[in-house]
């Protein structure tokens, strides 16, 4: 379980395609503090830590990523040299300082529209048709793995939905939306609220 408050941004290193993608991981965090075993979310993604080391460019660690994992998370973030938001696995007492995040990628949006708002940044993203009815003005999303405020959504006529984001500075600072583009693909977790709400509904 996660917060989507971002703690780090790590760079991947290397990447080895084999039965899983083997992926090592620069980062700040001490990773003699982290044990094999222990769930990081990469960009959204909840992984397991399998190795971990420390050498002359500073700690990292290695998690494999499936094929089932690289096919729902947004294309060209696994590659070498792609800047990740990192967040360790939320432990009792800790505050939650964003919202309640598991740390599955529930569908993969794309930015639409930026704009420069004061010293923020507007990002519009757009979100696919199966999770539309599910994002919700003024509820919380996580994107790339960090907690957001919906501002506004409009649903299109094609079954997508916009929505609007208010990025400030210091979540630009301190995360990948430093680089926002239109046209770059991100990975979407609704509340986990709605994603239980849905299945009810589908269950009439």
């Amino acid at each position: 379980m996660f917060t989507g408050i971002i703690t780090d941004i790590g760079t991947i290193r290397s990447r080895e395609d084999r039965g899983d993608t083997r992926l090592i991981i620069g980062t700040v965090y001490d990773t003699d503090r982290i044990d094999l075993g222990a769930s990081i979310a990469c960009s959204g993604a909840c992984l397991t830590v399998v190795d971990k080391g420390r050498d002359a460019d500073g700690d990292w660690f290695a998690i494999d990523a499936s094929g089932e994992t690289l096919a729902r998370t947004a294309p060209g973030m696994w590659d070498v040299g792609r800047r990740l938001n990192l967040e360790r696995a939320l432990k009792i007492g800790d505050e939650l300082g964003g919202h309640i995040v598991t740390g599955h990628v529930d569908g993969i949006g794309r930015i639409v529209a930026v704009t420069p708002v004061g010293d923020s940044v507007g990002v519009t993203v757009a979100a696919p048709a199966d999770l539309a009815a599910q994002i919700a003005s003024k509820g919380s999303i996580t994107v790339d793995g960090i907690s957001l405020t919906v501002n506004e959504v409009t649903d299109q006529p094609d079954g997508e939905a916009h929505f609007t984001l208010n990025i400030i500075p210091h979540t630009q600072d301190m995360t990948t939306l430093d680089e926002v583009s239109v046209g770059r693909p991100v990975n979407l977790e609704i509340d986990i609220l709605a994603r239980y709400l849905a299945r009810m509904q589908a269950r009439g």
